[in-house]
């Protein structure tokens, strides 16, 4: 199994060049480019001198072996747009914001959506499971976009409980919280009920009963361990997805993660600030996706990976 873990790390690296170079090239045939939204408008003459000194008049192979130079040092080179600033300066300041949020909306989701899935199983049948289905197909259907404004037209303004925007306080993390997390808490119960339903109709659970083991044993030390792997399978691409920020959220509640600066630096053709985040991005999910396979068989020894 060492070797397997190995294998998957040593092959991240031509992976993420792979990924890299797409991204290169994708982001500059689109149309436009960085300095056509400047006010006022660029002369030609300020244009051809911007271009040479990033290097955008070069052609695009040699663009990349420049760009990748530098990100073998770990620099992901300068912001197009915001002027003296690096995309590494960038990164710094609003990773470490989205990473908070993220991780409380995972924890959030995780807390909620958890049982939820478990207790809509167990009462199958019953009026609380069709309560429980209904929230959690609600909280899927239904888009943060609307989640964010009636939360805040409810908590914030009508009984004024908690603050309206901006990231301070740990009041200030409740509502854009519970805006990015209802949508995986959704998820994460629908995934919990059908893992657990499909266990508790297992052979073995049915021979663990007859065996005399309490109801509590059975589903605890016997259905759960099974029953929430498929939760644990999408658990790497969902918190990669909450860590990298949440443009929508973000805007929302004004709240400065790098998930507005991937949606800015996309329409600004930002191509640093792009490319840097996509890699930033591709790191997380690959890194997770590793942990949720070591989770896995950690979880059912039936797993194992040569």
């Amino acid at each position: 199994m060492p070797m397997y873990f190995l294998k998957r790390i040593l092959l991240m690296i031509p992976l993420l060049v792979i990924i890299s170079s797409l991204a290169f090239v994708l982001v500059r045939v689109a149309p436009g480019g960085p300095f056509d939204k400047e006010r006022p408008p660029a002369s030609p003459e300020i244009e051809r001198a911007l271009n040479a000194k990033y290097h955008l008049d070069e052609p695009i192979w040699k663009q990349y072996l420049r760009y990748l130079g530098s990100l073998v040092q770990g620099d992901f080179g300068p912001s197009l747009k915001y002027r003296n600033h690096t995309v590494n300066d960038i990164i710094t300041q609003g990773l470490p914001v989205s990473l908070a949020l993220g991780g409380l909306a995972f924890c959030f989701a995780i807390g909620l959506g958890l049982p939820l899935g478990v207790a809509t199983a167990l009462r199958k049948g019953h009026w609380d499971e069709y309560a429980g289905s209904f929230f959690a197909l609600a909280g899927v259907c239904v888009p943060a976009m609307v989640i964010g404004p009636l939360l805040v037209m409810v908590f914030a303004i009508e009984f004024q409980w908690l603050p309206v925007a901006l990231w301070g306080s740990p009041l200030n993390a409740i509502l854009p919280t519970m805006t990015l997390g209802l949508y995986f808490a959704g998820r994460i119960a629908r995934l919990m009920r059908e893992g657990m339903l499909n266990t508790l109709n297992a052979e073995f659970i049915t021979a663990a009963r007859a065996k005399g083991l309490s109801e509590v044993a059975v589903l605890w030390k016997h259905a759960f361990p099974l029953a929430v792997l498929p939760v644990v399978s999408y658990a790497g691409p969902m918190l990669a997805e909450l860590l990298t920020g949440s443009f929508v959220v973000e805007n929302i509640f004004q709240i400065p993660g790098i998930g507005v600066f991937m949606v800015h630096s996309s329409l600004n053709r930002d191509y640093p600030m792009v490319v840097g985040l996509v890699i930033l991005y591709a790191v997380l999910l690959l890194v997770l996706n590793l942990i949720v396979d070591l989770t896995y068989s950690l979880l059912d020894p039936r797993v194992k990976y040569e």
